[in-house]
């Protein structure tokens, strides 16, 4: 796994979000982007993070904070979690990865005892340059956003 660090350029990405249109990252240019990473749609950690992000969305676009949600679910399935929770902001879905290698989060994970290849829920904090300005890779998932305003 090679992540991105602090003051790395993120190389330009094209994916498709949860409606199946193209986001680019040259389309947050001199924005604050905010890419979050998580393993996978509808589940208890990715909802509470997800939800805790929607709950203070107002909050951090005041602070200049665009947001977008990445992981490798289908459109359908992204679709589905944006509607579901009525998520304010769009959801990359990365069947290809190509998000997800360009900020190298997928790589080898344990869980209860099992070793396998997955997404590392992780949060970039991007300039408006495309510079990494912070990683959060201890994400705590009901209280995300105030990692990232603090």
């Amino acid at each position: 796994m090679n992540m991105l660090k602090v003051g790395d350029k993120v190389p330009d990405f094209s994916a498709k979000d949860q409606d199946g249109n193209t986001i680019n990252l040259s389309d947050y240019k001199g924005k604050k982007l905010v890419v979050f990473f998580y393993p996978k749609a509808n589940t208890q950690g990715c909802t509470a993070e997800a939800c805790n992000l929607r709950d203070n969305y107002k909050e951090l676009q005041d602070q200049g904070f665009e947001l977008l949600g990445v992981s490798a679910d289908s459109e359908k399935k992204q679709s589905n979690f944006k509607n579901k929770y009525e998520f304010p902001f769009p959801l990359l879905a990365d069947e290809d990865h190509i998000v997800i290698n360009t900020f190298g989060v997928w790589g080898p994970k344990k869980f209860m005892g099992r070793e396998y290849d997955g997404i590392h829920r992780t949060t970039f904090v991007v300039d408006g340059d495309g510079v990494v300005e912070n990683v959060i890779e201890k994400v705590k998932t009901k209280d995300h956003a105030a990692q990232i305003l603090s």
